[in-house]
């Protein structure tokens, strides 16, 4: 007997691994795969049993190859493009205030309780902060520890900083 056969299933197993991926299928194609296997093992032991181990080692590997392999290409893929959502990153421009990225140092006054996120008042302009997990108090002098994207997170200023941040009277 010749490995023709389950050569060949081996292979339309894979096919159609990556069938179901790109088409939908509710599970049809995901069957005839694992058919396809079975059908490749299956033929593979009746030749020897050394084939038959071997074969059920190669479908042990490439299916789950075969099926990560797919769900790689599928985003790239015409119908993976219309499917698949396009989000906003932290290096595109839109997702964070060009201005947030200078705030970082300066200082500025709680305009309400930040529990830990609230508005603060920093360089005359109104931002959404957020603390490091401690509760500050309307009116408290707080200085910008760092920006990440569009999260602005501050801490308690020191006395002698907010001396010169001016009031939001001024």
């Amino acid at each position: 007997m010749s490995l023709t056969l389950p050569i060949l299933l081996l292979a339309l197993g894979v096919v159609f691994v990556f069938a179901e991926v790109f088409f939908i299928s509710f599970g049809i194609l995901a069957l005839l795969a694992a058919g396809a296997f079975i059908g490749a093992c299956v033929s593979a032991f009746a030749i020897s049993s050394d084939v038959g181990m071997y074969f059920l080692i190669a479908v042990a590997l490439l299916a789950p190859t075969a099926t990560l392999i797919a769900f790689q290409l599928f985003p790239r893929s015409p119908l993976g493009r219309y499917f698949v959502a396009r989000g906003l990153s932290f290096e595109s421009k839109q997702s964070y205030d060009d201005r947030d990225l200078d705030l970082v140092g300066q200082t500025g006054v709680a305009e309400g309780p930040l529990r830990p996120a609230g508005i603060a008042r920093i360089t005359n302009r109104r931002v959404d902060v957020v603390t490091r997990g401690e509760l500050i108090d309307q009116g408290e002098p707080v200085q910008v520890l760092e920006v990440s994207g569009n999260r602005v997170v501050v801490g308690r200023a020191s006395a002698s900083k907010t001396s010169q941040t001016p009031s939001p009277t001024e």
